[in-house]
Parts: C-alpha cells; structure tokens; sequence
C-alpha cells in the first residue's frame, strides 16, 4: 500500500483527529520554539488534519502557511477544519516540494518525515526552499533509541526509516543545513495508570510506558539553513 492510500484510509475513518489529539502533547511545546515572526510563510510537511499550521496562526500570526501531504483525503479534511485564508493546503510529495528556491521561512513536520521515500533528498528539498536563516524543526517519535517505537513498522505497510540522533544531525548537515539544536520532549500529559493496571494490551509493565512518553517521548532535531 502507498503512503497516499495508506493515509487516505486513516483520514476517511476519521483517524486524522486521534493523530492530532495524541501528537499535540509533545507538538505544543516544539510549535512554541519556532522562532517565527508575524507575516512569516510557514510550510508543514505531512500536514495530516492541518492543527500545526492553525495553532501557529492564531499564536504567532505567521503570514501565510501551506499544509502539504500525500493523501488527497487527509488534505480535503483538513480545508474543512480550516477557516483561515492565510492557510492553503496542496497534496504533493516530500521529493518534490512545489515551492520556489529560498521561499519559505519556516519548515515545520509532526510525525510525518520518516514516510519520505528518499529522506536525505527531502532534506535537500528543504534546504532548498528555506529562506537563508530560515529553520527546520523535525519532530518524530519513531527514532533508533526509542526502542518502544521500533515494533510500530510490523503494523504499517509503509516502509518507514528510523535513524538516530546522530543519523539525523548527519543527514542535516550533509543537506546543508546547519544543526541548531536537538533534543526529546517529554510527553507529560498521556495518563499512566497505576501499576495495578498492568500488563495492558500495549504494555507489558507500567515502566515501559514510563520509559515511552517520559523519557523517549518526541525527538526534536532543528536544522538552521545558511
């Protein structure tokens, strides 16, 4: 199955809100980092139901803002969810961005960069459109240290890439851009039941969830183009 048709289903069932609903824990305070100023154009790489781009817009009033994604029906959701003129939503592929050289201010991606096809040329692609200065902030929870992700490829048909830290400060700065910071971002608002609730159907020890959403939470690796 092909991301789009893998992601058209999601968002026709209705799973584009629980993605927005779980990524928002640790996305909130990523969004709350970018350094973006009133009237900056703000792209957002696997936009899913559209949340990033709105919540930039009623906080940091960005200029304008493109939500892009492979699947036609998550980008139809997320025009519905949307009122705003300032954001515009277009299907397209991370390999190919249609946007012009040194166009965009600040590139934005939620749990969506490791479904690239070919990621380091997706890093290119984005050094390419970002503005000098301009930044890129990747956020994922699916990475080589978070061992509690690694089985999330066994229940997807898309073939997925899971680097590391140092994988992804390589892979940037080989595209050009220069590494500004990384870090992981706890997940403080995911309830943990008590130890007598375990073993669930997804842990085995209320420790491995610790682990999860405390300490692994969301990798954050911001690339700075020059």
């Amino acid at each position: 199955m092909s991301v789009r048709d893998e992601f058209d289903d999601w968002a026709t069932d209705g799973r584009d809100k629980g993605m927005e609903d779980r990524h928002w824990h640790t996305a909130k305070h990523a969004l709350a980092r970018m350094p973006v100023e009133p009237g900056d154009v703000v792209l957002d790489l696997g936009t899913g139901s559209g949340y990033a781009l709105r919540a930039l817009h009623d906080t940091k009033d960005i200029g304008h803002g493109y939500g892009l994604d492979g699947s036609p029906e998550m980008v139809n959701n997320a025009r519905e969810y949307t009122e705003s003129d300032d954001i515009e939503f277009v299907v397209g592929d991370f390999d190919d961005l249609p946007f012009e050289d040194d166009s965009i201010d600040h590139v934005w991606s939620m749990e969506a960069f490791y479904y690239a096809p070919d990621p380091h040329h997706t890093l290119e692609e984005v050094a390419r459109v970002l503005k000098p200065g301009g930044t890129f902030f990747c956020a994922v929870n699916y990475y080589e240290e978070n061992v509690h992700s690694h089985e999330w490829q066994d229940n997807i048909s898309i073939e997925m890439t899971r680097w590391s830290h140092e994988e992804y400060r390589e892979h940037f700065r080989d595209a050009g851009l220069y590494v500004a910071e990384q870090d992981s971002i706890a997940d403080m608002d995911i309830d943990i039941p008590d130890e007598s609730e375990f073993p669930t159907d997804s842990w085995d020890t209320r420790q491995d969830m610790i682990d999860r959403y405390r300490t692994y939470g969301t990798l954050l690796t911001v690339g700075v183009a020059p």
